[in-house]
Order: C-alpha cells, then structure tokens, then sequence
C-alpha cells in the first residue's frame, strides 16, 4: 500500500447503486488528487454488429455520467471511461492489474436483497484475486469523511489495512480503533498490541483499543461500530466476516452485505 491514492477504479452497470459508488469515489478523488476510471463490462456476444452496438452504447452512457460528475472534481483528479468485453471478474481485475488501480469502490443495491449478496461475494472474490481494497457503500453510506475507522484484529497483524487505515486517517484526521473479542483475549492480545505499536510508528493518527464481547467477530464489530457511529469498516476477505445465524450460514452472508456503514475489504495475503 502505497502513500496516496492514485487511480480508483468503480464498476458500472447503469444501476441505480453506481450513483453512490462514484459520489464516495469523486469525493475520495478530490481528497487524494486522484483520478477516477469508470469501467463497464458487456458479455461476449457472438454477433459483431451486436456486440459493437453494445459497446457504442454503454460508451455514449458512460460519457454522460463523466459530463455529469467532471465538474464535481477538484485539484488535478480527472475521469476515464473504459468499456471491455469478457467475464465481470477477469475482465476486472486485468483493467486492475493493467492500470495499476489502487481502490475499487462500488455500490450495494438498496432493496434487492439477491443483488445485494451476489454484489458483496464478488467484492470478497475481487479482493482476494487482485490484492487490491474494495470499498462498497450503500445510500445510506454516504459520510462525507471517515473519522472514525474500525478495524477488527483476529490472530494476525493486519498490515494492509493498517497501512489503509493510516492513509486515511491523515486525509480525514480519523480516529482507528483496533477490536479484537475477549475470548480470545489470552491469545490475541499481543497481536492488538503489535497492531498499535505498527500505526504508532507510521502515523500520528489517534487510536483507541477495544476487547468485544461475543462468540462472532463480524457481529461483534458491527454491533461495535454502530454503537460509536463509525464511518467505516475494514475486514479480510478471508476472515472471521461471516455473520452468525442460519440464514447467513446458508447464503454466505458477509459483513458488507449486513452493514449500513461503508466497508472496505482488504486482502492480507500481500504485505
């Protein structure tokens, strides 16, 4: 993770959800100076003429969001529009890898529940595949700066969202708060401890500690960050994020799927 942002990258669909998605990327732009890349993925389709019509018109769609959000820029940040062809996922994370992306940042659906779990396993899946961070935010997830940053700690030293952590919370002059559960106090505390000391020494950011109770870190740390009106949440695609319950062992249900607040997904396979 480098020090600054410099290429965000939000998925487009034409859905209603990609109008917060770009609302949270330009005013993250304007922050970092950054640029900003709408990019559209059409299927492939065996017909030319179609599939050519198909790109001309999701290219005349996306120039218009661009007219539409170019002058809510500021600084030196601009937009790019893309549309590529192939599977959601490859064809994503090769733009990714390609352009050197440093966030992705897209919408979850308000209403429809099925959409809304698809949408919050394929950010799961992208993040681990391009070890990039994945920031999904609902309408109601609009906070116009992260001042508080709650970052759950469980068995290793989250290096990759302490760095994330910490280059936000310069931008906004946030608050980080490392929890952790108090069952597994005995064991974790020294990780929690070894977290602190890591942002300690990379940034001046306050940061506060936090032992949570319950038997589930993904409930605990969201019932947590409610209690404080947190502004964003940073979870391991690969971790402890999976709510309790039946209903969410039966559809995977992820933290950012249940979340009113943002949620960013950072891999921690890559330091």
């Amino acid at each position: 993770m480098d020090n600054k942002l410099y290429n965000i990258l939000v998925p487009v669909d034409f859905a209603v959800r990609n109008k917060w998605a770009i609302a949270k990327a330009v005013e993250l732009a304007n922050s970092f100076q950054c640029n900003i890349h709408l990019v559209h993925v059409t299927g492939r389709r065996k017909n030319e003429a179609g599939r050519q019509r198909s790109v001309d018109t999701a290219l005349r769609k996306l120039e218009q969001i661009k007219t539409a959000y170019q002058n809510h820029l500021s600084g030196e940040g601009h937009i790019e529009i893309s549309v590529i062809t192939g599977s959601k996922m490859r064809a994503l994370s090769d733009y990714i890898r390609r352009y050197e992306m440093d966030l992705v940042v897209t919408g979850l659906s308000r209403f429809n529940l099925v959409q809304r779990l698809i949408s919050s396993v394929s950010i799961s899946r992208l993040a681990k595949k391009t070890n990039i961070p994945v920031l999904a935010v609902r309408s109601s997830g609009l906070i116009y700066h992260f001042k508080k940053i709650v970052l759950p700690v469980s068995g290793e030293i989250p290096m990759r969202q302490i760095r994330l952590a910490a280059l936000l919370g310069r931008a906004f002059k946030s608050t980080v708060y490392f929890v952790s559960l108090r069952k597994h106090a005995d064991g974790h505390d020294n990780v929690v401890d070894k977290a602190l000391e890591i942002v300690q020494s990379i940034s001046t950011i306050p940061v506060q500690c936090f032992l949570l109770e319950g038997q589930n870190l993904a409930k605990s740390t969201l019932d947590f960050s409610r209690k404080i009106n947190a502004d964003l949440i940073m979870v391991n695609p690969v971790k402890d994020f999976r709510l309790p319950g039946l209903w969410s062992t039966l559809t995977n249900r992820l933290l950012s799927y249940a979340s009113r607040i943002p949620v960013v997904t950072v891999n921690s396979n890559k330091s």
